[in-house]
Order: C-alpha cells, then structure tokens, then sequence
C-alpha cells in the first residue's frame, strides 16, 4: 500500500519541494497550511505520518495532535520539523506524541528512507 504523507506547513516552496519529492520516492501527498486544514485533512483521509512544521503563521503546530489526539485519530507517525534546534523545543515536540524532531533544513535525500524506517518501527510496535 502507498503511503499516505500529510505535510502540515505554511510555505508554499517547501510543499511543493516535499510533494516533488516524496510523490517520486512512492508515496501519496496531501498537504495543509493551518491547523484547522490539516486536522480537517487528516480526518478525512487518513494519513500514515504528518510531516509537522510547529510554528505555523500565528499558530502551534502541535495543536494538530492535541486535535487528533481528543478524537483518538492519531496517525502511525508523527514527525516535528522546526527551525528550532533547542533541547525544550525537542521535549515539547516528543511530549506531544512527535516520534522525531528533524530541525530545517532537512536532509531530503535521507527523508524517504526515515518515513520507510517509522513506518517498519510503527507496524513492529502497533
């Protein structure tokens, strides 16, 4: 089954370079610029990991998971990205239920094979 990546974001540039991407390396694409589009998205249609930009225009990112997490709709795996390479950033962010935090710029070439790996991990430990 093609993995469903949901990348919550609110740059236009590095969705596109995300969608580019991760829809080359065989997985399915959705994305959302706010919190509300992104929980709406996720009910939606499912995703299998969220791709999270915790500081979105004027909101926490991380009430994406607060939102899902109220309704028990979670994704396999969540993953933090922030500009923020401090360790109370990272705690907030694993608290949160994130599985990793990569801090931007993030190595592109190495994500496909990450999402494949929290994936395998998620299926061993669900």
């Amino acid at each position: 089954m093609t993995p469903h990546v949901l990348v919550v974001e609110d740059s236009a540039l590095v969705i596109g370079a995300l969608r580019v991407l991760l829809e080359e390396t065989g997985h399915r694409v959705s994305a959302a610029t706010s919190v509300a589009e992104a929980v709406a998205s996720a009910r939606a249609d499912t995703p299998d990991v969220i791709l999270l930009d915790i500081t979105l225009d004027r909101e926490d990112g991380l009430g994406v998971l607060r939102a899902l997490a109220l309704s028990g709709e979670l994704p396999r795996v969540a993953v933090a990205v922030t500009g923020h390479d401090e360790p109370s950033v990272r705690e907030r962010c694993l608290n949160a239920g994130c599985r990793a935090v990569l801090v931007k710029p993030i190595n592109a070439t190495k994500l496909p094979e990450m999402i494949r790996l929290w994936l395998s991990e998620s299926d061993v430990a669900g």
